[in-house]
């Protein structure tokens, strides 16, 4: 898989905000959705989250969405990517 920074330039995502990577790819569920979203609450809203996974989150978008983050996925091999970050900080 290529540098994540690679598949944030493919998105709307802010290109001049800073980055942080979330790899869930290991954990079985519920975990990659409650981490990810753990971790938007401790992330300065000016932050763009890149969480790697190995399926698309589709429990996830609904309550991104419900706080007012905007997203959007990536499909890699061997999973997906999905770049969120808040729409107006």
């Amino acid at each position: 898989m290529p540098a994540v920074d690679e598949y944030v330039v493919e998105t709307e995502a802010p290109p001049d905000r800073a980055r942080e990577t979330m790899d869930a790819r290991d954990l079985p569920p519920p975990q990659p959705l409650q981490n990810t979203l753990e971790r938007l609450v401790e992330m300065d809203d000016e932050t763009v989250l890149v969480q790697v996974n190995d399926r698309a989150p589709q429990h996830l978008y609904p309550r991104l969405t419900d706080r007012g983050y905007e997203y959007e996925t990536i499909e890699v091999e061997p999973g997906v990517v999905t770049v969120i970050w808040m729409a107006d900080p």
